[in-house]
């Protein structure tokens, strides 16, 4: 067999790879397994959905190609929800590119943009996407460490020049996977004036931008003034929706990114099926009156694993958005081995922060995709767990 590429072996592990196997074995065995690491609700996608996704299917014209047109509706709906929801103006035809989830979109920017040695800028810890697509696009991942000092946002002033000159995309999600960081619009602002000055792509991550608490909204990159010079943003039904599975979303802003992506995909993919399209219809125009009601399941679920885990002797911030708790361990505590204990002595799985970089090293994320009494149960088996972590400390 011929030798596998450089930019294929230097990828890293995909967080939870193995995982799936274990918790298989596990329940064979009899235990009960509290699964906590994947952002994959168990909760129901908007009838109106479901209802469109079956007429659908019973069209038999929504069988062929949908291509990188797509479904215009569908596009139009995207524009008109923009608008309602931000207050951005987009050209439906040449502001928006439907995706097959927000991932492979993210994932086939960097091969429209990058040539050998060209960075990109990329959040640690940090969506794997990002990583990937430089990696198999032939850049430079320039890694920035998130860190509580800084809230969580990328600092700017700490890449070196020599990163900046070859600085082709600068990755941003807020609110954030894995740490439920939210970003000031005044440090959007100075991001957007960053990439306009170095001239560098703003990819704007906002799968979690209708996931929020407290009164908190969060606003879209394109609401900064500037940013369409700049920006695309990329949207997911999956979270918002409960939708993780039917693999739909969308890319909006400028329109010469958003046609580069799209020629990409042409060589990549023949469009996101019809039958998916009607059922995105359907859910955007299901939002005023669906997600506030699944929103507020989240929200509850935050407030009791926060309340167990402070009880359980954990120092968890109370979040403001997104679909995860971040979790601080006790100094000296490598995530990855004390997550691996806890699921094979304790049956709970969730995720080591290092799987998601070195700079998430000290934490470990729990997604909300429990009821909160196996929220509760989840904590009590982490405090267990903590007692031995210090007992070994």
């Amino acid at each position: 067999m011929p030798q596998l590429a450089r930019r294929f072996t230097s990828l890293p592990p995909y967080p939870l790879t193995d995982v799936p196997g274990i918790k298989r074995d596990l329940k064979a065995r009899g235990v009960d397994v509290i699964d906590l690491g994947t952002g994959d609700a168990d909760l129901p996608p908007p009838p109106a959905a479901v209802e469109a996704l079956r007429g659908a299917a019973m069209d038999p014209g929504n069988s062929r190609y949908s291509f990188q047109l797509g479904l215009v509706e569908f596009r139009e709906e995207i524009a008109r929800w923009m608008q309602a929801r931000f207050g951005v103006t987009v050209d439906p035809m040449r502001e928006v590119a439907p995706l097959i989830g927000s991932k492979e979109g993210i994932f086939h920017l960097p091969f429209a943009y990058l040539e050998p040695g060209d960075a990109t800028i990329i959040p640690d810890p940090g969506y794997q996407a990002y990583l990937g697509g430089t990696v198999l696009a032939g850049g430079h991942p320039h890694i920035v460490p998130l860190r509580p000092e800084h809230d969580f946002l990328v600092p700017l002033d700490s890449i070196p020049e020599d990163v900046v000159r070859r600085a082709k995309i600068l990755y941003l999600n807020y609110p954030n996977n894995p740490t439920a960081a939210i970003a000031p619009r005044e440090y959007l602002a100075e991001c957007v004036e960053w990439c306009r000055r170095h001239d560098v792509i703003l990819a704007y991550d906002n799968a979690y931008s209708e996931i929020a608490f407290d009164g908190y909204r969060p606003p879209s990159i394109l609401e900064i003034p500037g940013a369409g010079e700049v920006a695309i943003e990329f949207h997911s039904l999956s979270k918002t929706y409960n939708m993780t599975g039917w693999r739909i979303g969308w890319a909006v802003g400028n329109p010469e990114l958003v046609a580069s992506l799209t020629r990409i995909k042409t060589f990549a993919d023949t469009g996101l099926p019809f039958t998916i399209q009607h059922a995105g219809v359907a859910a955007l125009r299901s939002h005023a009156d669906w997600v506030p009601g699944n929103v507020a399941t989240f929200q509850a679920r935050r407030d009791a694993a926060v309340a167990a885990l402070r009880e359980a002797g954990f120092d968890v911030p109370s979040p403001k958005g997104a679909m995860y708790l971040w979790v601080p361990l006790p100094e000296g505590v490598e995530s990855e081995p004390w997550a691996r204990r806890l699921l094979l002595e304790q049956g709970v799985a969730l995720l080591p922060g290092k799987s998601l970089g070195d700079g998430g090293e000290g934490f470990v994320r729990i997604a909300l995709t429990c009821s909160e009494d196996r929220l509760r149960q989840a904590a009590a088996r982490m405090a267990k767990m903590l007692e031995a972590s210090a007992a070994v400390v």
